[in-house]
Parts: C-alpha cells; sequence; structure tokens
C-alpha cells in the first residue's frame, strides 16, 4: 500500500452572507495515496470546488469559515497554519489548475517569462537553468516549437495549448499533488481527450498526485483511480472507479450515470435528466437531502440522515437503501444499458 499524502476528516466549510450562513461542505472526509488520482463529482453548487480551495486554503475569511475538521497533507494539519506558512506549500507542495486558462495567464507577460518566474519562486536556480526547466515542461505538455512558443504571448496561443501552458506552470516546482478543478470545461471534446491523456501521463512519469473536480461521471471513466461523489456538500458515495461506473449503490449516482449521453446509441432517446434542484444550503433539508429528487425515497429518507453504509473494503454509500430492512431496488434500466455498455467497451 503506498503512504497516504492527504486526508481530509470531517471538514465543514461555511459561508457568511447576507441571507444566512450557507454550509457549503458538512463533513466531507476522504484519502489520497502517493501517484493516485481521486475524481470529485457532482453537479455545480455541490461542494467540489470549494473543497478543493480549502485544500489550498484559497477559502477567503471572511466571509468563509473553517467550521471543523481537519486536512493533513503529510500528516500535518493546513487548516491553522498561516498565510506565510501555505505560502511555503502553494506551488512547492500542492498546485491548482483552473478552469479557464485565460484567468489563470497573464496576458502582458510572455509564457516562457510567466514559468520561468514561478521556478525562479520555489527553487534555488539560475535564470539559465530555470528557462532549460522551462523548455522541459513544454516538452512534457505536448507543446510543439517549444523555442517559439517560449516568446509568445498568451493570446497568440490556441484554447488547448494555453491549458497545457497552465499544467507546466502548475508542474513548475515538481508538486506532490495537483489540484485540476474542472481543467477541461472550456475546451472541445477533441482538446478534452488530449489534455485528460496528458494528464495520466504525467501522473505515470512524476508519481504526482491529482485530484481531479468535475460535474462530467464520463471525463473521469479513463483518468481515476478513485471516485467521490458529492451532492449538496457531502460525499454520497466512494469508491474505486469500477464500483461507481459498474456497481453503483446511491441514487444520485444512478442519476449521474443515467444523464450521460450514450454517443453508441443512434436512437432518438431523449437525454435523461435529474428532476428537481439541489437544496439551499442556507438551511439543509432535515434527513437526506437527496430525498425530493429521488424517485426510491422512503419515509425514513425525510426523517433521518442515512449514515455511511459500507459496500465493500472500498466502497461505502450514503443511502438508506442499503440498510438490512430497506426493499431492494434494481438499477433502473437506463443506468443498467450505461453499466453493460461500460463492461462492454472494457472487453474490447
Amino acid at each position: 500500500m503506498k503512504p497516504k499524502l492527504l486526508q481530509v476528516k470531517d471538514l465543514h466549510v461555511h459561508f457568511k452572507t447576507y441571507a444566512g450562513i450557507v454550509q457549503a461542505v458538512r463533513g466531507v472526509s476522504f484519502e489520497l495515496y502517493e501517484g493516485e488520482t481521486l475524481a470529485i463529482v457532482g453537479e455545480s453548487g455541490s461542494g467540489k470546488s470549494v473543497t478543493s480551495n480549502a485544500l489550498m486554503k484559497l477559502i477567503p475569511q471572511p466571509p468563509g469559515i473553517y467550521a471543523g475538521g481537519e486536512i493533513l497533507f503529510n500528516g500535518r494539519d493546513i487548516i491553522p497554519l498561516s498565510d506565510k506558512e501555505m505560502a511555503k506549500i502553494r506551488g512547492n507542495d500542492i498546485a491548482m489548475i483552473f478552469q479557464d486558462p485565460m484567468t489563470s495567464l497573464n496576458p502582458t507577460m510572455k509564457i516562457g517569462k510567466q514559468i520561468t518566474e514561478v521556478i525562479l519562486q520555489h527553487k534555488a536556480a539560475s535564470r539559465s537553468d530555470a528557462k532549460e526547466r522551462a523548455m522541459e515542461l513544454l516538452n512534457l505538455v505536448g507543446i510543439p516549437f517549444p523555442e517559439k512558443r517560449y516568446k509568445q504571448y498568451p493570446h497568440e496561443l490556441s484554447g488547448g495549448m494555453r491549458q497545457r501552458i497552465v499544467i507546466a506552470i502548475a508542474l513548475a516546482a515538481n508538486p506532490k499533488l495537483l489540484i485540476a478543478d474542472e481543467p477541461t470545461t472550456a475546451l472541445d471534446v477533441t482538446i478534452q481527450a488530449q489534455i485528460l491523456e496528458l494528464m495520466k501521463d504525467i501522473q505515470k512519469r512524476s508519481n504526482t498526485s491529482i485530484i481531479f473536480i468535475t460535474h462530467d461521471l464520463g471525463v473521469v471513466a479513463n483518468v481515476a483511480d478513485r471516485v467521490a461523489v458529492m451532492y449538496a456538500g457531502q460525499i454520497v458515495e466512494y469508491g474505486t472507479v469500477n464500483e461507481i461506473f459498474y456497481n453503483p449503490k446511491h441514487p444520485y449516482t444512478w442519476g449521474l450515470l443515467g444523464s450521460m449521453p450514450d454517443l453508441s446509441n443512434s436512437s432518438d432517446e431523449l437525454l435523461r435528466t435529474i428532476p428537481g434542484s439541489p437544496p439551499n444550503l442556507i438551511h439543509p433539508p432535515v434527513g437526506d437531502a437527496f430525498a425530493p429528487r429521488n424517485e426510491f425515497a422512503m419515509a425514513i429518507d425525510y426523517e433521518a440522515e442515512p449514515p455511511m453504509f459500507q459496500v465493500s473494503p472500498t466502497h461505502f454509500a450514503k443511502t438508506w437503501l442499503l440498510h438490512p430492512d430497506a426493499p431492494k431496488i434494481d438499477v433502473p434500466q437506463v443506468v443498467q444499458q450505461r453499466i453493460d455498455r461500460y463492461v462492454k467497451e472494457g472487453e474490447a
């Protein structure tokens, strides 16, 4: 077993607003091992990005509040650390790739300088060494004609190339953990696939641990080792990628899988959606937060919050449907069709 790099224990993050306190993250716990990729998936507003920003202590305080829990990085809780102490960790040990590369890059500065400045800030290196390292990174992330791109500005590059540059900057100080917050959302499907393949390749070469934040379960199928499904600020299902895709247990996971478009099906079947909307986390609902949108909800779902039931040593789900006394509910047909397709593609 590889050593644990990160342990998040019962994390609570709140935000003070004029309307009240938003409980954006409510008791999130998970672990990340060295060289592993964990995908955190869920709809907008589920708490994914707040969780990822909390891991780097990028939550502005105020209005943000770390209301409870621990974030142990290499065994050290980073929540009590000062901004000065966190500055040594950001970039050096934990780096982040954001959704829109144009907001991450300085439009007035050439690409090469943006990469070398990060290297010089975090590593003891001369300018010539920093340039040499920058060229290595440009090659690593698959930038053609790196000498030419080194001297260009961000607006002279395509969206896919800009995202590769952002990845190169994130890797500049050889971080142990890379957090990718929806890194392919702004890209077209072809470039998206290339960026995902690039991140897999980088992980194999450098043994970097990756947390991949996305709203699209399909994106993580071939990237993640484990998946955490988030809803209403909580992790509702957690397991290996095979367990989540081939043996999902939570009705919300069923909904996410069922709403994925089946590009191999030429029929006129309408795209499924999950009915309703996520709850208002100023006033979190009593019981199971997903109950109002769950066609299989039972009376207890509106009365008591379900515990995290263990399905296997690596698979857990927060649903009363796993209680021994609950009625047996078969996976919905449309979800089973998706699962059967994944199995068939895996055997091909």
